[in-house]
């Protein structure tokens, strides 16, 4: 696992998709040293990539005050492969958090249906975690009290939450820390400490609204288009209300990636053209609702 985590970091400073754990180069980290980033030379050839999230047929409508019903999202057709790094796009209100909820068995399709590795998605798991904007830390507890309430939660014994939550703390740099409170942390260090509460629980995917970079097999909402480009190996342009998956982009670029690239910022400017046809058509809409009022 821990060899594992570490690839998951390399993708956002130089690596591309993380490897299964079990393709991953055993390596020991000298007790004395923070965990080493370099994870050896994978071997050469793989086996074919199961498909790790699956949605088919998708609908979410949702019944508004005057008993009619808003479409949220519109036949959704999607695979995500494990270990793969998708990010989403598109307009406000298109549905790309609806999406999130949906895939996190926080919320269900009006139609179609949604699997993880082959079952049936019926509700919320330790296997899929879904970090929000807000990163849901409580300002009460110490970085590493934080990091142990999920394993709590999941009834870990005090002794093993300890010993976890001071390994996943150590991988994110965050040692000497570990007994501070949240407002004495800097926001990427808060960042971090969100990510080890989510790996210290050991999941399989992680679903991003807009919170940091690294993760297992990840789905990641951001509004920043060269962002998305950076850091992903596909992007999927969703469209205005009810969202549709209007668009998906290839990243087919080497790592490390720098949002200054002239390659980055080249499919950067073709993702935003079409972004902003849909922000023009977000826009057309509520201008017309307003007029009618």
């Amino acid at each position: 696992m821990t060899n594992y985590v570490l690839d998951l970091f390399n993708r956002s400073i130089g690596g591309g998709r993380a490897l299964p754990e079990s393709e991953v180069v055993e390596e020991r980290a000298k007790p004395e040293r923070e965990p080493t980033l370099d994870l050896g030379t994978p071997r050469e050839t793989h086996p074919a990539r199961k498909e790790s999230i699956s949605l088919s047929g998708v609908f979410r409508s949702y019944k508004n005050s005057r008993g009619s019903f808003t479409p949220a999202l519109q036949n959704i057709d999607l695979e995500i492969e494990q270990g793969e790094f998708v990010c989403i796009v598109g307009p406000s209100g298109c549905g790309k958090s609806t999406l999130l909820h949906l895939l996190a068995g926080l919320d269900f399709p009006t139609t179609g249906e949604i699997t993880v590795d082959g079952s049936l998605v019926k509700g919320p798991g330790t296997d899929r975690i879904l970090l929000f904007q807000e990163l849901g830390l409580f300002p009460w507890l110490t970085v590493r009290q934080n990091v142990e309430f999920g394993l709590k939660m999941a009834g870990v014994s005090k002794t093993e939450r300890k010993d976890r939550a001071r390994h996943f703390i150590r991988m994110v740099h965050l040692s000497h820390f570990e007994d501070h409170f949240m407002h004495q942390l800097s926001g990427g260090m808060r960042q971090r400490v969100a990510l080890a509460r989510s790996l210290a629980l050991q999941p399989k995917i992680l679903l991003m609204d807009e919170p940091l970079e690294t993760a297992p097999t990840i789905v990641f909402v951001t509004h920043n288009v060269r962002e998305a480009v950076r850091l992903g190996d596909r992007v999927l342009l969703m469209s205005f209300r009810p969202g549709r998956i209007k668009s998906q982009f290839e990243v087919a670029l080497d790592r490390p990636r720098h949002v200054e690239d002239s390659d980055v910022a080249y499919l950067s400017k073709e993702i935003l053209g079409q972004l902003r046809e849909e922000i023009e058509r977000s826009f057309n809409a509520e201008y017309s609702r307003e007029e009618k009022r």
